[in-house]
């Protein structure tokens, strides 16, 4: 069977920040083919046309699929399905497909349509990024503008819920394998550090919440989450929540953006001797130091295979992918990706023991 084609879910409010995260993502394709749904059709396909003038050869026309008869999680059926298998059926289909929802989309209901026969042998969810517009759920308006999502609401004939903003932002919260913390700029940094935490014990464990002003997050962050949201839906409804038992440290400049507030660095060391003990260090490396990203290959003693790694958060998944070759060293290499101000010489250190 074909490696199922991954999609990333990007929720959050009108004026959020959703469309400038994605014209980022973009711009780092390296030529990669994305393929992008629009469903935020408050702004009467202006994003749209944002999208298909971005100059950027990831983002062709026929790249760029507009759902604007309403709320995407209230005409799946209709809209959704078919437009990701035409989608899928295309001769050069996408190696990604990104889909930005209306901010009056419940998330739950979208991401369980992946398992719709049709398409559940063929599309996986990598990861649901909700981006939150940090000023306004600061000062408690949840929205940048609540008038123009009451006006969204108002021109939308298919929505079938009327669910308050709060309780749509505590759904898009509890759906979320990453929460981005967009326009951080416009708060002092105690205010940035307290609204970082409380999304922390608002998600579920291992959901990394990371502040940005201008959503410019490297491709590797954003992609590759590997998540297989469609398998744990039910794990991801507003009621369940995960109060974290550990610290995050946001001690970092809060008002800084773009790729300069990630870092990663490569930790080599020798032969692992026990697979399972190994990712249960990693596991919890990951959870002390916040690390976002942690990928790379392991040689294991006895084992004449070479074992892929990759860990979103705290959760890591490995397998033997091919035999290492006649001149190759036999050592582990891992790559590190965080925010800037990790303990690269602690978590070298613990990585290598």
């Amino acid at each position: 069977m074909a490696q199922k084609i991954p999609a990333t879910v990007v929720t959050g409010f009108l004026g959020s920040g959703k469309t400038t995260l994605i014209r980022n993502l973009l711009a780092q394709s390296n030529g990669k083919r994305i393929a992008l749904i629009i469903n935020e059709f408050g702004d009467l396909g202006v994003d749209g046309d944002i999208l298909k003038g971005c100059g950027d050869a990831a983002c062709t026309e026929e790249d760029v699929v507009e759902l604007s008869n309403g709320c995407i999680c209230c005409t799946v059926a209709d809209d959704f399905i078919p437009t990701l298998e035409k989608l899928l059926d295309r001769a050069d289909p996408p190696e990604h497909i990104v889909i930005e929802t209306s901010g009056l989309a419940l998330p739950q209901p979208l991401v369980r349509a992946f398992n719709w026969p049709d398409i559940r042998t063929r599309v996986t969810v990598d990861g649901v990024i909700t981006v939150v517009d940090g000023n306004a759920v600061h000062e408690g308006r949840f929205a940048h503008d609540p008038a123009a999502v009451d006006q969204q609401r108002a021109a939308d004939d298919s929505l079938d819920h009327e669910t308050p903003l709060s309780e749509l932002f505590a759904d898009q919260v509890t759906c979320a394998d990453m929460i981005i913390v967009n326009k951080t700029d416009l708060l002092d940094a105690a205010a940035a550090r307290d609204l970082t935490q409380d999304l922390v014990e608002r998600s579920r464990d291992g959901v990394h919440v990371v502040p940005t002003s201008h959503g410019a997050l490297p491709i590797s962050v954003l992609l590759g989450q590997n998540a297989g949201a469609e398998a744990d839906v039910d794990a991801r409804q507003e009621s369940h929540h995960h109060h974290h038992d550990h610290d995050h440290d946001h001690d970092h400049d809060h008002d800084e953006h773009g790729h300069d507030a990630f870092e990663s660095f490569v930790v080599t060391r020798a032969e692992v001797e026990d697979v399972a003990s190994f990712e249960a260090r990693l596991a919890d490396v990951i959870r002390a130091h916040d690390i976002l990203r942690l990928k790379g290959f392991a040689a294991v003693a006895g084992k004449p295979m070479r074992l892929t790694l990759q860990a979103v958060g705290p959760r890591v998944d490995s397998y033997f992918d091919r035999p290492f070759g006649g001149d190759e060293t036999r050592q582990t290499r891992l790559v590190v990706i965080g925010q800037r101000g990790l303990d690269q010489a602690e978590i070298t250190r613990a990585l290598a023991a």
